[in-house]
């Protein structure tokens, strides 16, 4: 294609080369959106997302789920009295909650616990944690973070690890779990505390300093545990030695915030063993807590949440619900042009003049 050039002093000098593309002269398309093309498309987009709603909500009610409030009910209402006074943080007080499943919860359950009316998401809350300590920097392990203040250093100015709000605050009840079979005695349910994380939170978020050839007490010494914990980060777990410092699961699935004030962390899993090898039968059960997390400051309740899994997860309803009122209200609106077009454009109205 011939290109008309100008004198490169001219006063055109920085005007586009005479072609298609650059003095957009390409062939276009521009669609004719008429009531005949676009109304089926309301109707059909509105009719896949009311299906779609419809599927989703179907799978979920096929999850089962049961929720245990234990803030203050049955023996339990000690402990939440007990917690009321930080004097008492370090006492130990257990109670126990009984429920019953009326029906078998089949295949992998999962525990949460559960806590309403805590507000993870607030700013200053979510910067409080050294991300440079947690992957591993043995170089920021004793030293003191500014965003982790007031949460740093103790008193005697010893340097907090890990520091900050976060870690400070967690969650720390624990749970043991046992059946009651008719007629025998009770048997302690197994629950892995495993394979809960996030491989991305547990292979590269989170990693404990080096060296290797030192233990965990030798690498974290000349440091302190964060203000209301009861032991140290590497002694979290005294049943498994790989499981403890920065990549304790527990501690991991508590530093990934909730958008939510009312969220669910996972807690464990059920392990399959012989006697629950096809997950929870129906029967008589009780929980065994440990209740060591205060709830009243922040007018909160705290909760033992038993749930089975589907391809689209665990028991939440939102999803369907809001695929189901969005098609509802696409539909409507088609049916509202629909009867525009029959007053209006039947009767060669043009809206457009």
């Amino acid at each position: 294609m011939l290109k008309n050039k100008v004198n490169a002093g001219g006063p055109f000098a920085r005007r586009p080369d005479n072609t298609a593309f650059k003095q957009q002269k390409l062939p276009a398309w521009s669609p004719s959106l008429t009531a005949q093309t676009v109304l089926p498309f309301f109707y059909l987009i509105g009719l896949l997302c009311v299906l779609m709603g419809i599927w989703l909500y179907l799978t979920v009610t096929a999850t089962q789920e049961m929720k245990i409030d234990y803030t203050d009910i049955d023996n339990c209402s000690a402990c939440y009295e007990l917690r009321k006074d930080s004097r008492n943080s370090t006492k130990e007080c257990q109670c126990t909650v009984h429920f019953t499943l009326t029906e078998g919860f089949k295949g992998d359950v999962f525990i949460y616990y559960g806590l309403i009316n805590f507000h993870q998401n607030l700013r200053r809350y979510m910067d409080s944690r050294s991300d440079a300590q947690l992957v591993g920097r043995k170089s920021q392990l004793k030293t003191t973070q500014d965003t982790c203040a007031p949460f740093d250093k103790t008193s005697d100015n010893i340097p907090i690890a890990p520091c900050g709000a976060i870690a400070n605050s967690i969650f720390n009840d624990s749970f043991e779990v046992f059946f009651h079979p008719a007629g025998g005695m009770e048997m302690a349910v197994s629950v892995s505390k495993t394979d809960l994380t996030w491989y991305t939170d547990k292979n590269v978020k989170f990693k404990n300093p080096g060296p290797t050839n030192e233990t965990l007490s030798e690498i974290f010494s000349g440091t302190a545990q964060p203000i209301y914990w009861r032991k140290p980060v590497y002694m979290l777990d005294p049943y498994e030695r790989s499981n403890n410092g920065f990549v304790n699961e527990d501690f991991i699935v508590w530093m990934r915030e909730a958008a939510f004030p009312n969220f669910k962390k996972l807690y464990g899993r059920l392990n399959h063993t012989p006697e629950f090898s096809n997950g929870l039968p129906p029967g008589n059960y009780s929980i065994q807590i440990s209740y060591n997390f205060p709830v009243q400051y922040f007018q909160g309740k705290k909760l033992v949440i038993l749930s089975t899994v589907s391809w689209f997860g665990g028991h939440n309803m939102f999803l369907p619900i809001a695929y189901i009122v969005s098609g509802g209200i696409i539909i409507i609106a088609a049916m509202i042009l629909t009867g525009f077009y029959f007053k209006v454009g039947k009767h060669n109205l043009d809206l457009e003049d």
